[in-house]
Order: C-alpha cells, then sequence, then structure tokens
C-alpha cells in the first residue's frame, strides 16, 4: 500500500456539537445623530454581547456609520444625494452616540456632474 493514500486512517472523529444560532450572543444598538440633525434616529447596529473581558462598548467605538442627508432631514429627498459619515464617540446605555466625520457624494451625482471633455462644473 502506498504510503498516504489511505484518507480514513488519520482522521479522528469529534463529537456532535450542537449548532448555536451567533444570533443569540448579540445586542441590538440604536444608532444616534447628533444634534444638528432634525432626525434624530438614524438605525440600529448588532454587537457581540459583552463576555468576559471583550466588552461590546469597545467594538462598537469608532464604528462609522454611512447616512443619507435625505433620512437625516424631514422632507430632503432633494437632498438624498449627499451622505454623511457619522462616527461612534461614546455608548449611553442601548445607545450609540454618534460625530460628524465625513461627507460625500453618491456615485451617480457625481456622474452627472463631472462631464467628459467640458471645462465648466456647474
Amino acid at each position: 500500500m502506498a504510503v498516504g493514500k489511505n484518507k480514513k486512517l488519520g482522521k479522528k472523529r469529534k463529537g456532535n456539537r450542537k449548532a448555536v444560532d451567533p444570533f443569540t450572543k448579540k445586542e441590538w444598538y440604536d444608532i444616534k445623530a447628533p444634534n444638528m440633525f432634525s432626525t434624530r434616529q438614524v438605525g440600529k447596529t448588532i454587537a457581540t454581547k459583552t463576555q468576559g473581558l471583550k466588552n461590546s462598548r469597545d467594538s462598537l467605538i469608532g464604528r462609522v456609520f454611512e447616512v443619507s442627508l435625505g433620512d437625516l432631514k424631514t422632507k430632503g429627498e432633494d437632498d438624498a444625494f449627499r451622505k454623511f459619515k457619522l462616527k461612534t464617540e461614546e455608548i449611553n446605555g442601548m445607545q450609540c452616540l454618534t460625530n460628524f466625520y465625513g461627507m460625500d457624494l453618491t456615485t451617480d451625482k457625481l456622474r452627472s456632474l463631472v462631464r467628459k471633455w467640458h471645462t465648466l462644473i456647474e
């Protein structure tokens, strides 16, 4: 018999592990926008529960959320092409308090502004 050909020889059976749903170990947090926006409740995010030395607060701080200005303003459908980046600065209970981190335009709006072979951008 050739060496290394018997596939079942080196395998050991492990005990049957129960499939655990990963969402049972998660917590949902509300995302709060800064005071400058009329709509404060932006959305929800998920984080693994605190267990031992691993803290759920540490995994949330520093997260960056990208939100449309249309969602942050009441009746702001005309400004939906502006995207704001909000960074989590503080955790207060089950709420992530965010701060302004940056602004960007959606790609379709950017493409409509820039034209080939033209120097004027309106």
